[in-house]
């Protein structure tokens, strides 16, 4: 059976990718590819490519039989991702809160009378989180 221009691309692209791997080198890759758009027939371009693997091996599923390279990720629960980005959000809260207040104190030890100015920066962001905590997605155990 003749073989088209399509036919002659995909086993050159087919070449390329086995060169990319390390299965055959550029020069035989070159020289395969003379062959490739030589080729007039189906059977010609079999014969170019014969001793060469159709699909890529490693791609091929694992047998049961043998352990898997990678282990696998089991799923979280949904929450789980929910509740981690909260603790971040407390935790942040805490520490910037924590700054603030020292840093007042600081200024109020060194005998200066100072407005709590850290109730605006720590007071409407815990609001918010704690709104948050309240409303957000439920948990079911």
């Amino acid at each position: 059976m003749r073989a088209s221009d399509a036919d002659r691309d995909r086993v050159a692209e087919s070449l390329r990718e086995h060169c990319g791997v390390g299965r055959i080198s550029m020069d035989e890759m070159n020289e395969r590819l003379d062959l490739v758009y030589q080729a007039k027939t189906l059977g010609q371009l079999q014969e170019i490519t014969s001793d060469l693997p159709e699909e890529d091996l490693y791609q091929l599923p694992v047998p049961a039989s043998q352990a898997k390279s990678t282990a696998s990720v089991a799923p979280r629960p949904k929450g789980e991702l929910y509740g981690r980005g909260m603790r971040a959000m407390w935790g942040t809260w805490a520490l910037v809160s924590g700054i603030n207040v020292a840093v007042w104190l600081a200024i109020a030890l060194a005998g200066e009378v100072v407005y709590p100015w850290w109730i605006w920066v720590a007071g409407p962001w815990g609001a918010v989180i704690l709104l948050s905590s309240l409303l957000g997605p439920k948990r079911h155990g």
